[in-house]
C-alpha cells in the first residue's frame, strides 16, 4: 500500500471541519490536519485572485484517493477544489501502519 497525503483548500474554518469529519468518518483519510491562515493567490476567470483559505492535510492511502476525490468534490464549497496528492517517501514505521489499518478497515481494502 501507498501512503499519500492529499491537500485540499477551502474557504472556511466550518467547511474544514465538516470535510475533516466527513473523510476520517467515512475511512478515506486516517487524520486530517487543519492549517488555518493560508493566503492563496490565483489566476481565476481571467483575474488575479486573493483569498484567505484553511489547507487540509488528509494522510490516507493511493488505494483510497479516487473515493476521497469523489467525497472531497459532492461536500465543497468551490467549482474547482484543490486537491492534490503527495507520496509519503518516509515515515515512522507504526505511523505509516496505522494510516494503512486505519484507511484499509474503513475502505475494505486488502494488502497489495
Amino acid at each position: 500500500m501507498e501512503e499519500i497525503v492529499v491537500m485540499v483548500t477551502v474557504g472556511s474554518e466550518g467547511e474544514a471541519i465538516s470535510l475533516s469529519r466527513i473523510l476520517v468518518k467515512n475511512g478515506l483519510a486516517a487524520c486530517v490536519n487543519i492549517i488555518p491562515g493560508v493566503r492563496s493567490i490565483f489566476q481565476w476567470d481571467g483575474q488575479i485572485s486573493e483569498e484567505q483559505e484553511f489547507l487540509l492535510l488528509a494522510k490516507t492511502v493511493r488505494q483510497a484517493y479516487d473515493q476521497l476525490v469523489s467525497m472531497v468534490k459532492a461536500n465543497h464549497s468551490y467549482q474547482v477544489p484543490e486537491i492534490i496528492a503527495l507520496p509519503i517517501q518516509l515515515g515512522s514505521e507504526e505511523y505509516l501502519a496505522w494510516i494503512r489499518d486505519t484507511t484499509r478497515s474503513r475502505v475494505g481494502m486488502t494488502d497489495e
